[in-house]
């Protein structure tokens, strides 16, 4: 028989059921598109073809990624969006016997999204992301350890591995200032759009950044911590909670400066 799903109560009858099993097995990439531009595009291109190569065999073109992103704006009327393309298949079994498939391509446009207007306060939780490297669809950790964040008087959650090392926060990637020199946590993270433009962006303009672990019990010797994605290129973080206590952070105008400067060093391509 045909599958039935209702929602709520009411059946739904615009929706693939098979789309929605196959998405649970992919990756995507998520895009703030203004003017028809997109800061990191070469990025983005880049991790989907390299993700989609290693889930499914075979790569994305740029060419079928940037008509695929033109098209859905089009449509939708839009030059100003929040965009997320997702990789998935529903050629399942010829996964499952090993065999490459080509990947689809599901492309959302939805309002833009404003950066975030005030900085967070982060509750530090031992968290490690399976497969971190890609960008994958499984977020139930992400969003649970958040919520779980926002229920003990937090904004966030910011995770640290077994170690004891500074990784990554929920949604965005991390990095912390100290004497005007931006420090990204070596740790088993999503090497983020952003984080890439950042440290394209430091190196052109002859400030390279310093890549090394980030112990929990160093927090309070940095002068800054900022959260960023591609909403937020570099939201300043108010405050982290470790087990041993709260570091408060003052707004820091050099590194401040530095990363306005970094991420203005790359400008956004056309699609």
């Amino acid at each position: 028989m045909t599958d039935h799903l209702e929602l709520n109560g009411a059946p739904l009858t615009a929706i693939d059921p098979g789309l929605l099993r196959a998405t649970s097995y992919g990756h995507f990439s998520s895009l703030q598109v203004r003017a028809g531009r997109v800061r990191g595009l070469p990025f983005h291109v880049e991790r989907i073809d390299r993700s989609s190569v290693e889930l499914f065999g075979r790569g994305v073109t740029e060419e079928r990624l940037r008509t695929g992103i033109r098209g859905a704006l089009d449509r939708a009327g839009q030059v100003d969006a929040s965009v997320r393309v997702t990789a998935f298949t529903r050629e399942r079994s010829r996964l499952d016997q090993g065999l490459p498939v080509e990947p689809d391509l599901l492309v959302t446009v939805s309002a833009p999204i404003e950066p975030t207007a005030q900085s967070p306060r982060l509750l530090a939780v031992e968290h490690e992301r399976p497969v971190p490297h890609l960008k994958h669809t499984g977020t139930f950790s992400l969003v649970y350890y958040g919520r779980q964040a926002q229920q003990a008087g937090h904004d966030d959650a910011l995770f640290f591995d077994r170690n004891g090392h500074v990784s990554e926060a929920s949604i965005w990637n991390v990095c912390f200032a100290r004497a005007g020199r931006i420090v990204w946590p070596e740790a088993a993270v999503l090497p983020g759009i952003t984080l890439q433009v950042l440290q394209t962006g430091l190196a052109a303009i002859g400030s390279p950044s310093e890549t090394r672990p980030v112990r929990l019990d160093e927090l309070g010797s940095f002068d800054a911590a900022y959260l960023t994605n591609s909403i937020d290129p570099a939201l300043p973080v108010g405050a982290i909670t470790t087990p041993a206590g709260t570091t408060e952070y003052e707004s820091d105008g050099v590194s401040a400066d530095l990363i306005a400067k970094a991420y203005a060093a790359m400008p956004p391509d056309l699609i």
